[in-house]
Order: structure tokens, then sequence, then C-alpha cells
């Protein structure tokens, strides 16, 4: 079997398990684990989630419904007052409504290649993708109204310019309880925030300190691909905590509890997260709502409550993660912040223990040649290295099958009407030419988590994003910009955006990947039913057009491990003596440019079967010394229809030739025996014959 093939049976049988787990197992037990969960929290009482909270505790009159549309993003900054945010890596500002992070640039990426306008991250509620992160406190009954959250107006008290060596301050005054924040910054994308809190009245007051991540409707520049997770994410408890737009919307809510973890809501390539600053209890949540016409998503903690009494004060730190997920930044912020699993926002996969160790690979192939195609390609010549013994013992098998191809089509035409007897021959060939059909198959498996890790571990690299190749790639994690409608650019027109091929512009890399997978697909035996062999031929024009919208780096990728598959294919084929498709095309054209006749082998319609070198007789014995060049070892069953074919000294009816003991002799209808003769004894010793022979007459009806 080809690889292509098995990947697809490998993919239908890990559906046809993976679906009715999920269906059956999975979804009833997160039912029951929701049910529990809610019931747990109106058993608590008490504690008021940010997810509690109505809409209006985000500002009610910035709801996008009674500003009949979006907010412009000019506007939307103008209704609070600000501080600055100044560094080499960031841009943008604090609202002091809420202390919301709500204006955030990234400077070290820009929206396309080529521009100058960085990438927005943050945006301020009622804009188009509205996506900000508050940090704030709730309390239990008897705690003071005006306690800081999403609306509440700070009052700054000193620097008003948020920079990596200048902290700014905030105050808010709420009944007895005066609150007081540090904020600051570091060099790349990490806010700490500090909390000192101090009561001033008679009373012990109880609060919980929480975060929350909201993102107002679905974005527009979702990837919105099955392998990728975007959208609410987390770790409570160090367990991973995840759950797609989508489903979130369907479900509504998806609540746990543990020690320590962050919450927060990821895209392909960037994270907003918010952290508290130890590993304490905390409640997280995720939830979907609508809100002023649109669906709100929110991934929330909550802390445990801390008492303080009459006159005394706490500190409480937490943490605000707003940037891209480049990994050695996130495990940075893991032991330096004491942020759980952080990088655990890269989706890894279910083969994470493949896709972490080739990350790294790729990452260092990267450093060392400063070229992420190049990096590519190494890594996928290293990962083949220690699969060459896996696959040499694969393809030694297909080239076998590819050998006795002839004599498998001859026993299906033969015994067309006898299943079983078809059968039987078929088991008696594979013993006798030493073939096992399921050798080709069974080493493929193992490669198939490996195929899929490394797949991934190309798809989420942030390093893929606007890095060039050679030519005309610019950017790796673009689409092939060549088109097949345009000539490849000859043509002076532009195809994006037309109605059908627009989205399948069939890109250089993407027809490279087309012709390999053919190239890969002629190297194995065909299968045998027709209908299969027309739509096995037809699958490397549909994947061709599947692959065109990919990013180049995954259709490189792709092509790339194609041709070395082609190239460790081809010479354990050669070596096993068996023609290919490629040998059949270079005779044709060697034959075209030399004026010489086609090989007989390289004929169209030829079957595969081995080189004139690697033939052999078929039941690889050699004729004695003296004896005619057709004669065969005597324990060596002998078709009939070769025994007149053989014969030219008289034209003579054929006689059965008696059987091996212990064999079948062959059968053929073609070949039937003179009317009133009888087969010879079946255990009877075989005898040689001799060169020229004669046919003996055949013996009369009861004859013993």
């Amino acid at each position: 079997m080809g690889d292509t093939r098995n990947i697809l049976l490998v993919v239908v049988i890990v559906l046809a398990i993976f679906i009715p787990y999920q269906l059956f197992i999975v979804e009833p037990m997160m039912a029951e684990q929701r049910a529990a969960q809610e019931a747990a929290v109106e058993a608590e009482g008490g504690e008021a989630a940010p997810g509690d909270e109505t809409p209006g505790a985000f500002g009610g009159e910035d709801a996008p419904a009674a500003l009949g549309g979006f907010t412009s993003r000019e506007d939307a900054l103008a209704r609070s007052d600000r501080i600055s945010i100044v560094t080499d890596a960031l841009e943008g500002s604090i609202a002091l409504t809420g202390a919301r992070f709500d204006d955030l640039r990234l400077l070290r990426y820009d929206v396309a290649v080529g521009s100058d306008e960085p990438v927005t991250l943050l945006s301020p509620q009622g804009t188009r993708g509205g996506h900000y992160a508050v940090d704030g406190w709730t309390g239990a009954a008897g705690a003071p109204s005006g306690l800081p959250g999403p609306s509440t107006v700070w009052q700054v008290a000193g620097n008003s310019t948020l920079t990596p060596t200048s902290p700014v301050t905030l105050e808010h005054v709420a009944g007895d309880l005066t609150f007081r924040r540090v904020i600051s910054v570091d060099e790349d994308y990490l806010f700490t925030v500090t909390d000192t809190v101090t009561n001033n009245g008679a009373d012990a007051v109880s609060l919980s300190r929480f975060g929350v991540v909201r993102q107002e409707g679905i974005p527009e520049d979702i990837t919105n691909f099955f392998i990728l997770h975007e959208g609410p994410i987390g770790v409570v408890g160090n367990s991973l905590m995840d759950r797609k737009y989508n489903g979130l919307e369907r479900d509504g809510s998806m609540e746990r509890t543990g020690a320590g973890g962050w919450m927060g809501i990821t895209s392909k390539y960037w994270l907003t997260a918010v952290a508290p600053g130890d590993d304490g209890e905390i409640r997280a949540r995720f939830e979907a709502r609508q809100s002023g016409g649109r669906t709100i998503f929110e991934s929330s903690y909550v802390r445990t409550a801390e008492t303080i009494a009459p006159g005394s004060s706490i500190t409480s730190v937490s943490h605000v993660f707003a940037g891209s997920k480049s990994v050695p930044i996130l495990q940075r912020y893991q032991e330096e912040a004491g942020i759980p699993r952080l990088d655990m926002a890269v989706d890894w996969g279910n083969f994470w223990f493949f896709t972490r160790p080739f990350f790294w690979l790729l990452h260092t192939f990267y450093q060392w040649t400063g070229n992420f195609g190049v990096a590519i390609l190494l890594l996928t010549v290293l990962i083949k290295i220690p699969l060459f013994p896996l696959n040499n013992r694969a393809f030694a098998s297909m080239a076998k099958m590819r050998a006795v191809g002839p004599k498998m089509q001859e026993i299906r035409e033969r015994f067309a009407a006898d299943k079983q007897r078809q059968s039987q021959e078929m088991m008696e060939l594979y013993k006798r030419e030493k073939i096992n059909p399921l050798a080709g198959c069974l080493p493929i498996l193992p490669q198939i988590p490996i195929f899929f890790a490394l797949y991934k571990t190309v798809f989420v690299s942030l390093e893929a994003r606007h890095a060039p190749f050679f030519g005309w790639i610019q950017d790796l994690s673009a689409p092939d910009p060549t088109s097949l409608w345009n000539l490849f650019g000859l043509l002076p027109y532009q195809v994006d955006g037309l109605w059908l091929i627009g989205d399948y512009q069939l890109g250089i890399w993407p027809i490279l990947m087309g012709l390999t997978m053919w190239a890969q697909q002629s190297l194995n035996p065909p299968p045998p039913d027709p209908m299969q062999r027309r739509i096995f031929a037809f699958l490397p024009i549909v994947f061709t057009f599947i692959l065109s919208p990919f990013a180049a780096a995954l259709v490189i990728y792709w092509t790339w491990n194609n041709f070395l598959t082609i190239l460790q294919q081809y010479v354990i084929m050669r070596r096993h003596g068996t023609y290919t498709e490629v040998d059949k095309l270079a005779a044709r054209l060697h034959s075209r440019v030399t004026g010489k006749p086609v090989p007989e082998f390289a004929l169209p319609g030829a079957a595969p079967g081995l080189t004139p070198a690697a033939a052999k007789p078929a039941n690889d014995v050699k004729p004695a010394k003296g004896k005619a060049k057709d004669a065969k070892a005597a324990s060596t069953p002998v078709d009939v229809t070769e025994q007149v074919e053989s014969s030219t000294a008289e034209p003579a009816k054929p006689a059965p030739k008696p059987a091996t003991p212990g064999r079948r002799t062959a059968s053929n209808p073609a070949a039937k025996k003179p009317k009133g003769a009888r087969k010879a004894p079946a255990k009877k010793p075989a005898t040689k014959r001799p060169a020229t022979r004669r046919t003996p007459p055949a013996k009369p009806e009861g004859e013993g």
C-alpha cells in the first residue's frame, strides 16, 4: 500500500473510534461535570465572579446596541483618561476607567509584509472586535459598594507614563477601604499589578481578587482550522482548560477549580491572559453570553477570599500578559513570574510528546541558518534518518508486491468466478515468493503521529510568520502568491477575489506537491480494483487544490517530505530490480530523443514487473546442462498450456503431467483434456521431461 492510502485509512479508523467516544462517553461526562459545577457554585453563594456581573458592570452606556453600531477606535479611546505605555515591544495606553488594558500594539510585528503598521492586539469596548483585560476585586455580603471593577474610575498618583523603568501608581477609595495599585511592565509583554488594600473601618472585610479577559464577537481574522485552538484557554491546577468559540457559544459556560493557574483568550500567534501572583485556590470560568446584539466571550478567574482586619492591610499581586506566543518568552515567564505552564498557550496538539522536541529542533536550526524554510528542510531530513529502517522494510515489501503484480492479476482473471480458489492461489503465491502483504502497511503506522506532529509544529510556529524563503516566497505563513490562472504572473491581471478560482490559485509549490504525490503513488503497487485505481489516480489533483490556500511553509514541508520518500523508495525498488513509472517515463523520453524503439516494459499499459537483469524463471531453477532451455525441475508443477506451447516436435494433444507429491496441478480453463482421458494419480512422483517430447496416446476409459 502507498503512504497516501495508509494515511487515509488511519484517519478513517481514528474518526470511527473518536467520534462515538466523543458523543457517547466524553460529552455525557462533561455534561455531568458542568451540572455538578453549577450546583457547587449555587451552593457557595456570597462570592460574585466577574462572569456573574451584568453587562452594565462593563459600562452599559458603551454597549453597541445603545450606539446603533460599532464605535470608532478614536472615539472609544477618548471616553476615558489614560496613562501611556511606551516600551521597545509595546505602545498603547491603559484606561483609568476600570484600569483596563484595552489599547495595545505589538511593535515587533507588522500586519503585513512590507507594512510599517504594527499588529493591534487590544481594542476598547464597543469597537469592532473589542478585546481587553481587567483586574479587580469583588466582595462577599457586607462589603462596601464601589469595589474596583470594570467601571471604576481610578486616580493617577504621580507618573502618567508607563515604561520598563517607571511604573505608574493608581488610587481608589471604596467606603472604608483604600486601594493603591502599582502597575509595572518589563521589556517584553508582562504587566505586574500590585494592589495594597487598607481597611480603615471598624469591621473586618472579606475580598476576592479577579482577572478577566473579554472578546466581543468572534474575531474576523480567526484562522478557524480544525487542528488549531483559538478562543478561551487557561491552566487550572496544572491542567489545561480550553474551549473554541463555537463550542463555548453552544455550551454557554465552563468552570473549574484548582490551585493556581492563568486564564486568557488566544489566537494563532497572540495571547492575552490574566494570572494570580501565587498558587492559591482559584475558580476559573469560561462564559459566552449575548449583549448588544453580539456574543461576548469571557475567560476569568476569582481567587479565594481574603479577610482584612480593621486597621490592617494586605498586598496582592497579579499579572497580565499581552503579546506574541514566543515559546522562549512564555517559558521565561513560567520560571521568573511563576505562571504555571504558560507555554501551553501554544497548541502543541495531541502528539505534544513529538511536537515539543520537534519545535526545539526547528528553533535551533532556525537560529543556525537564519532561514525558517531551510530549518524545515533540515528537520525533515533529520527525522527521516531514524525512520529509515521502517521505511526500508515497507518499501521492500512494496517492491516485491509490485514485482508479482502480473502473477496476481493472472490469478484474479483465471479464478474470477471462484473467490475461494482465488484466495488460496494468492496465499500460495505469497508463500512461494516470501511476501507478507501487510509488511508494507505496518511499518507506516508508527510514522503517522510523527508526520502529523511535524506538520503541526510547522503550522503553529510563530517564526514562520512573515519569514522569507527563496525566490517568490516572502512569507512562509501565507499561501504561495503565484497562480496558474495568470500563468504565474506572466499575464497582466490578478486572480484574487475571482469567483470559484480566487481561493484556489494553484501556485508553483502546490503544483510541485501534486507532482511529487503522483510520483510517489506511481512507485506503489496499484490497487486491484479498477475503481480504486481511478480514485487514487485522482487524489494528487484533489490534494493540489486542497493545499493551494495553505501556508507556504506547510506546502514546502509536504513537497520536501514527498521528495525524500520518493528518493528512498525508488532506490529500494531498483535494488529489488523492479520497474517504476519513473523508469517507464524515462525510457519513453529516451526513445523519443534517440529515435530508438520503446522498450517493451515502457509501452503504455505494460504491467509492472522485474527488470530483465532481475527476472528469473518462475520457479528459480536453472535448466540442466545438455537439456532444452525450457526444461524445468521435476518438483515444479507444470501448466498444461505451457506444455502445448513448448512442444514443437509434434502437434499432438497434450497429456497431463503427474503432479508433485503434496501439490496441486496448475489449472487453465483454456486447456481442455481429451474426452475420455482421466487425470494421472495425484501422488505419483514426477519425472523430468526430455527436450523433445512425444505425447503418449490417451488412456482408454476405465483403464487402471
